[in-house]
């Protein structure tokens, strides 16, 4: 079964099943994690789906749009590989993508 992995704030691996043309962050819901807040349910208008992916799989992501990239400008943890996971969708490509959930703002 192609799966993402998922590190949690605490930690923890979390291996969930990568269902090709959903979001990174309706994976992560449906997997179970609550920690992602996602408030504006995938509509790209809020940083609450925040996460931080493997530079192994930077070049496999779709290019980030304007409003994503002002939308991670308001965050305290941006780094190098910050992207919304309502803005990745699953392909079979992306099979072991791995990514932290960021710390909450």
């Amino acid at each position: 079964m192609a799966e993402v992995i998922v590190i949690t704030r605490g930690g923890e691996e979390r291996r969930l099943a990568l269902k090709p043309g959903l979001t990174l962050m309706e994976t992560i819901r449906e997997g179970g994690l609550d920690e992602l807040l996602a408030l504006c349910g995938g509509c790209c208008s809020c940083a609450t789906c925040h996460v931080h992916v493997d530079p192994a799989f930077a070049g496999l992501l779709p290019s980030m749009s304007d409003d994503e990239n002002d939308l991670l400008d308001s965050s305290d943890h941006r780094i190098g590989g910050s992207r919304l996971s309502c803005q990745i969708r699953l392909t079979p490509e992306l099979e072991g993508l791995r990514v932290t959930i960021a710390p909450e703002d």
